[in-house]
């Protein structure tokens, strides 16, 4: 599971008429820390902004999943409403999700969520939509995991050949116990 952080980064722009500003603007981020966040959004910026820069907040967000388009500069929070049965109450439960979505206006926005879920099972719905002030979102990038990191996908697939080859070597010394019997 994702967890995405906000982070807001206050830094001088230069303005069209020649003048500088400070601003302060959003950027979210994909990462598994705060720390991690934070060192995260430090390389991005040094990237993208010329000069000094100084990151003045970060938040963990509730935000469940980012729909990207590369085709719009505005984002927009959605919330979808979903019920599901409590497996130890049995009662129906509501529950909320939060999507983030690339789109030109909230109309695009409802449609490209919607087209999203087209595959899920359950009803649901989208009570609100609001346009977000988010510059730009950082996802993790499959290239980026360190050298000295494996991803947790792996190790859990050679968990489970290491226990499928002891099971393999359980069952083949049983049989050879039973024949030498």
């Amino acid at each position: 599971m994702k967890i995405w952080f906000t982070c807001k980064v206050k830094y001088g722009k230069q303005l069209e008429e020649g003048g500088m500003k400070q601003v302060t603007e959003a950027y979210l981020v994909d990462a598994v820390s705060y720390t991690d966040a934070e060192s995260r959004i430090y390389a991005a910026m040094e990237e993208y902004i010329s000069g000094e820069f100084q990151i003045s907040a970060i938040a963990k967000t509730n935000i469940g999943d980012v729909i990207n388009y590369e085709d719009s500069d505005d984002w927009y929070k959605c919330k979808v409403s979903y019920s599901t049965v409590d497996a130890d109450s049995e009662k129906e439960v509501k529950v909320n999700t939060y999507f983030l979505v690339c789109a030109e206006d909230t109309k695009q926005a409802f449609e490209r969520v919607e087209d999203n879920l087209s595959s899920m099972l359950v009803p649901f719905e989208i009570p609100s939509i609001t346009k977000t002030t988010f510059v730009d979102v950082f996802p993790y990038l499959a290239d980026e995991i360190p050298a000295n990191l494996t991803p947790i996908n792996d190790v859990e697939e050679e968990e489970d050949e290491t226990d499928e080859e002891e099971l393999e070597e359980e069952l083949d010394e049983t049989e050879e116990t039973k024949e030498t019997e």
